[in-house]
Order: structure tokens, then C-alpha cells, then sequence
């Protein structure tokens, strides 16, 4: 005989497993409903700031906003660019203007791509939950599901906790994934990324670009951006991330033995970019040190739910290797869906002190699933068919002139319909049947 969960004068009880961005944001909005209870595990064993720059579009904002996520919307702990372009491209040696992206469907500049530093994002979305709500040190390393009576986690330290339902927010290497799917693999993309952030001041009288700049070369980029102005805590702050990309199949490749932030080489960094414009090299120049950023990719999942107790949000859920700077946003719109999905589901309006029946918790899942996985898999279908462009290239040797890079440039895929991607009009078509807009990429009229 099946058993559900209904227990008279109790709340749902959510165990995240995972205190990152993805982990709080997931937190904030299942906490909307007055049935639910939320405990969130964190692997580290205390919040320091670290970490470099992350951006988040349109689509990440507006759910912020929706969710009551004002503090992290202004101009304290991020910056949006002077121009209204939300990217501008630039010559590798030149400093040319190659390319600007456009925002197309945002109506206010509040909703105008801005970039953080990810502590100080992460600092914003704790100042939306209730003390106490994150145990450290809680790193997750199984989960237990029963479909009639809930979950345990397990945890590194030998502890566990019980709770209804669990929801990995537990990064690219999540555990709770490979609990459930063991054979999903992560490839390294023959990618490193090269980052510094670092005060302002660094740089002198140097007169630096207002808004952030990607130069374009082959094999190499560099990205100047500024990720807090003044205003916080007297600091204006920059990021710098460059790179370089080898084959991945090649058993001796440079970069194959790095670690996620391992420390990496100023003086090498300064060899890889000792050609590039004079902006790029004072920037560089700027850099106290540099830590390295070994990129990983996987293909899409059949299902982020399971054993109707378990599903996934962020990295956790899509492995999709930070391709577009998209990853902020796609976690904080999973949040938002899944938030959604509740609601519609298990309606706060009628909370009377039940917990919803395991077949709510499935239909919760199938909704949030239905709202965002087509959206997802249609971004790791273009991550993997650009990572395969990307290592032909390598592996051919191949060189590029300027009119080559002026044209490869100007015939990039615009990105806008996953910076702007509308969550909740995609909510909005999976409750109804899968029938409503949806945006074949091509770009809408200015």
C-alpha cells in the first residue's frame, strides 16, 4: 500500500544541498510559500570572499526582482555598462571595434546585463534568508530517496539529515547527481581561463575602458570588466579573465593537470598576452596573481527529477561549462521556475498546515522540468557544436587574418534568447500543454 506525506500542522521539509548562488537564490524562492521549510548544507566550512566576476542578463534580473531580490539589483555590489550595449567586442591587437551585443526586449536599465563579484552577489542573497539556515561544513556526498517517505543525505563528516525532499544545488561535480545518474561524464574542453580580480587603484592613472570589453584572437580571448564601483566598501574593483585553449585529447596537453582556482603563472599569463594592445598587457600588468579555471562540460541530462523526491537546479542540473557567462542566470531561473511550480501545484493561498502528497511533489517537479529543460537543452546543443568548432581549429593549427576575424565575429550566434529568455512565459506554456511563443533565435526588430 502506498503511503503519502500528509501530516496535519507540518511544512514540507527541503533539504539543498549546496549554500552557492544556485543554493540560496533556490532557497529565497521556495521560502515564498508559508508551507515550506528550508535547510540548506554547504560543503565549505565558512563564506569567505572569493571567487571572480559573474554576470547575470536580463532573464537572471528580472527573476530577482520577481522573487524580492531588490538588494542585489542596485548599483551598491554590481555595475551595468555606460553604453546600453551588454558586450562589446574588440580586435586583439588593434582595440578595433569588431561586434557590440544588443538588448532587444528590456524596457529599463534595471534589467541591463550586470556584473559582480560573485561574494558580493552571494552576500546580497544571504541577506534575504533567515540566520541560521546554512550548516557548513555539510558536504554532501549521497542521498537516500524513497518515494512514499522522503530523503537522507549523507554527508563527509559521517552525519545525515533527514528531510521530505532534496534539491542538489551542488555545482558541475555534483554529488547528488552522480548519486542518481553515476554515468553522466563531465570532458574537459581543452579550455583553462586565467583569472585576477583586484582594486582599481592597481592600475594607476591608466585611463581603462567603461565598460567591459571582450578582445577576440583565435585561440585566446581577454575580458576586461569593472565589477563593483566605489560604493562598495570604498573599493572599485576589476576582473580580468583570459586563457587559452589546447587539445583536450592530447595526453600531454598544457593545462590538463590544472585544479579548479589553483594558483597559476603571473610571469606566464604576461608571455601569453605580450603581443595584445596596450590596454590588454597594463591590465595584465595590474594582476597581484592569477588563478586557474579548468573548464568542464557534459550533454544533457534525460531527467533533473528523481525518485520523486530529489531534483536538480544550476550547475548541478545542466553542465553546460559557464558557456555565454550564462550560469548565474540559468541557476537563479531555475529557482524561479521551481518556485512556480510549486506554487501552481501546491497553491499557497490553500496551505493549511498539510504537507502535498508525494504525487504533488511529482507533479511539482514535471512542471518545473517542462518549464525549463527544453530551453536548456537547446543551449548545451550549441555548447557542444562550439566546442567541437572550437577543438577542430586547435587540433588543425589553423591561423586567422584579420578580415577572418572580422567576419567570424560579425557572424556569431547573438546570444540574446538565453540572456533574455522570458521564465515565466515559458512557465506559462508547459501548464498549458506546451502550447504558447517560442523564440526560434532570431532576432526581434529594434
Amino acid at each position: 500500500m502506498s503511503h503519502t506525506i500528509n501530516n496535519q500542522g507540518e511544512k514540507l521539509e527541503v533539504a539543498i544541498a549546496g549554500g552557492g548562488i544556485a543554493g540560496l537564490i533556490t532557497a529565497i524562492a521556495l521560502l515564498k510559500h508559508p508551507g515550506v521549510n528550508v535547510r540548506i548544507y554547504e560543503r565549505a566550512k565558512e563564506f569567505k570572499e572569493i571567487g571572480a566576476s559573474i554576470g547575470l542578463g536580463p532573464n537572471g534580473l528580472r527573476s530577482l526582482e520577481a522573487l524580492g531580490v531588490e538588494n542585489a539589483l542596485t548599483g551598491n555590489v554590481c555595475t551595468r555598462q555606460k553604453s546600453d550595449w551588454p558586450m562589446i567586442f574588440r580586435h586583439w591587437k588593434t582595440g578595433e571595434v569588431l561586434a557590440t551585443d544588443v538588448h532587444y526586449t528590456v524596457k529599463t536599465k534595471k534589467h541591463f546585463t550586470a556584473r559582480y563579484h560573485r561574494a558580493h552577489l552571494h552576500q546580497a542573497l544571504l541577506e534575504n534568508l533567515p540566520k541560521g539556515i546554512v550548516q557548513l561544513n555539510k558536504k554532501t556526498i549521497n542521498v537516500h530517496a524513497d518515494p512514499d517517505r522522503g530523503v537522507t543525505l549523507f554527508f563527509e563528516d559521517g552525519s545525515s539529515a533527514r528531510a521530505d525532499i532534496c534539491i542538489g544545488a551542488d555545482g558541475i561535480h555534483s554529488n547528488v547527481r552522480k548519486t542518481f545518474v553515476p554515468d553522466h561524464a563531465l570532458r574537459w574542453t581543452g579550455w583553462v581561463a586565467m583569472r585576477a580580480t583586484f582594486e582599481a587603484s592597481r592600475l594607476g592613472d591608466l585611463e581603462f575602458p567603461e565598460d567591459a570589453v571582450h578582445w577576440v584572437f583565435l585561440c585566446s580571448a581577454f575580458f576586461i570588466d569593472g565589477i563593483t564601483d566605489t560604493h562598495f566598501a570604498g573599493k572599485g574593483l576589476f576582473t580580468t579573465v583570459g586563457g587559452f585553449h589546447v587539445d583536450p585529447n592530447d595526453p600531454n596537453a598544457h593545462g590538463r593537470d590544472a585544479n579548479w582556482d589553483d594558483l597559476g603563472s603571473l610571469e606566464e599569463f604576461q608571455e601569453y598576452y605580450k603581443d595584445w594592445n596596450p590596454t590588454v598587457r597594463a591590465f595584465i600588468e595590474a594582476c597581484p596573481s592569477i588563478r586557474l579555471f579548468p573548464n568542464y562540460a557534459g550533454g544533457p541530462l534525460k531527467t533533473w527529477s528523481f525518485k520523486n523526491r530529489v531534483t536538480l537546479v544550476g550547475d548541478a542540473a545542466h553542465t553546460h561549462g559557464g558557456a555565454f557567462a550564462a550560469g548565474g542566470s540559468l541557476a537563479i531561473n531555475d529557482a524561479r521556475a521551481l518556485g512556480l511550480a510549486l506554487n501552481h501545484v501546491w497553491p499557497a493561498s490553500s496551505y493549511k498546515g498539510e504537507k502535498p502528497t508525494a504525487e504533488q511533489i511529482a507533479n511539482i517537479f514535471q512542471v518545473y522540468e517542462d518549464t525549463r529543460k527544453p530551453h536548456i537543452d537547446k543551449i548545451l546543443g550549441v555548447v557542444h557544436k562550439a566546442i567541437a568548432g572550437q577543438r577542430a581549429s586547435v587540433e588543425k593549427g589553423k591561423v586567422e587574418t584579420d578580415e577572418e576575424l572580422r567576419q567570424r565575429v560579425a557572424s556569431r550566434m547573438d546570444p540574446w534568447w538565453i540572456s533574455e529568455h522570458d521564465v515565466e512565459e515559458a512557465f506559462q506554456k508547459a501548464i498549458n500543454g506546451g502550447k504558447g511563443p517560442e523564440t526560434d533565435g532570431s532576432r526581434p526588430r529594434l
